[in-house]
């Protein structure tokens, strides 16, 4: 008796935190968007990218500014110097002082670099927006998916309503000898499928649910429920073939810009250098010992110490005259690089343009999808009706009920699908077209 009353207490407390463990989180389609934002390690990947190329024009911008540099050396050497008779002693001996370079002219190198920085810096922020796509991109897929699967599942669960009260009225008139066992049959076996079709769609939008999860970063104990579920598509009207704001299109020219760059980059080292030098540097600890006629025939010893300061300034021109024919091999080469940048440009704008224009009738073709499956749904309904009341009025046999059930069955499962994809395709167009935010 114990053992049953502790079983059941923990059947109790078992559905209490399954209960518990799937709380139900409302979502609406920009809170989605948000979340999958907020939550894309892709997305903090290419804003780390983004920050790194600011980094990187900052970096190039002082290239051309003044170095100060400080250095300090201390020097302990043995044996002491001969010099004619003197010694010049430099045990612990120490020089420290500072150092300004400042180039004049590097033949555009420092330039170039700076372009190409600010160039990258460019194309890390498209890269950004192209990243920021293609989260909201799989966010929209991933909600518009749940939102499909749990529409069908509550047209399938509607569907077996019907079925089950189809079911007790045939039931009731084979006992009532006015129907056949085989009508009853028939039914169950219906019946049957219908619940297979409906545990089939309830694991789908189980799997659905779990993408959701994943994409906006919440733990399986949240269960989302889509708020955005009213459907009302308007003509898409007149929509544009323009690249002008995809990313993709943007990142490609950017980068002939950059080739354009690497060819004044590897011509600067045919090109004259020059740069100046100032340079202070205070040394002591400097002896110089010998052996001094005092007079009268008397030899001392004599020390004499250096500490001073020394100022430099100098200006160094650096001219290549001859390298075996590098620096123009590596020009030549730099231009194939462009060549080829702007071979990729020609051939991904066309590529891209398809893409839009796919899009543009997707679109179209979508749009046109749900007028038909309305249509469609329409005459199903309509049909069903008319098979109801000639069914209850022994007018048509069983079989054509349950086909007209079928068919509105299915026009209603098209309208589903017709609906999603024809919001899957509005995403997918502003997408392709850059307009994405």
């Amino acid at each position: 008796m114990k053992t049953r009353i502790y079983a059941a207490l923990g059947a109790v407390l078992l559905s209490g935190l399954g209960a518990q463990a799937q709380q139900p989180l409302p979502l609406s389609l920009a809170e989605c968007r948000e979340r999958a934002l907020a939550h894309s390690e892709e997305l903090q990947q290419a804003d780390n990218r983004l920050e790194q190329a600011r980094l990187d024009r900052q970096i190039a911008s002082t290239a051309s500014l003044p170095k100060i540099e400080g250095s300090a050396t201390g020097a302990y050497v043995l044996p002491d110097i001969d010099m004619m008779g003197m010694e010049l002693r430099m045990r612990g001996t120490y020089m420290a002082g500072l150092t300004l370079t400042q180039p004049i002219y590097t033949g555009g190198k420092i330039s170039a670099g700076r372009q190409m920085a600010r160039i990258g810096e460019e194309i890390a922020e498209e890269q950004r927006r192209m990243t920021r796509m293609d989260v909201l991109v799989e966010a929209d897929h991933a909600y518009w998916s749940l939102v499909a699967v749990d529409r069908k599942v509550r047209m399938l669960e509607s569907y077996a309503a019907q079925m089950d009260t189809l079911y007790v009225q045939t039931a009731t008139a084979v006992e009532a000898g006015m129907a056949l066992e085989n009508d009853r049959l028939r039914i169950e076996a219906k019946r049957s499928e219908i619940r297979y079709q409906l545990q089939k769609a309830r694991n789908g939008a189980d799997l659905c649910r779990m993408s959701l999860c994943r994409v906006i970063g919440v733990g399986h104990d949240l269960r989302p429920e889509p708020t955005d579920t009213l459907f009302q598509p308007l003509a898409p009207g007149a929509l544009q073939a323009d690249l002008e704001a995809r990313p993709e299109l943007r990142m490609l020219e950017q980068q002939v810009a950059i080739g354009k760059q690497q060819i004044r980059d590897a011509r600067s080292s045919m090109l004259p250098t020059a740069g100046l030098s100032l340079g202070y540097t205070y040394y002591g600890n400097i002896k110089l010992q010998s052996m001094v006629d005092a007079g009268g025939g008397l030899v001392v010893p004599y020390t004499q110490e250096f500490r001073d300061g020394i100022g430099l300034a100098m200006l160094a021109v650096k001219i290549p005259i001859f390298h075996w024919g590098e620096s123009r091999k590596k020009v030549r080469k730099a231009r194939h690089e462009l060549q080829n940048a702007q071979l990729d440009l020609q051939k991904n704008t066309r590529l891209m343009t398809l893409e839009v224009e796919q899009a543009i009738r997707n679109v179209e073709d979508g749009y046109r999808m749900i007028q038909t499956a309305e249509l469609a749904l329409r005459q199903a309904e309509e049909n069903l009706r008319v098979m109801r009341n000639r069914h209850a009025a022994q007018m048509a046999p069983l079989t054509d009920l349950m086909d007209a059930q079928s068919q509105w069955q299915q026009a209603a499962s098209n309208r589903i699908e017709a609906q999603t994809q024809y919001r899957i395709y509005q995403t997918e167009y502003l997408r392709a077209t850059g307009q994405l935010e």
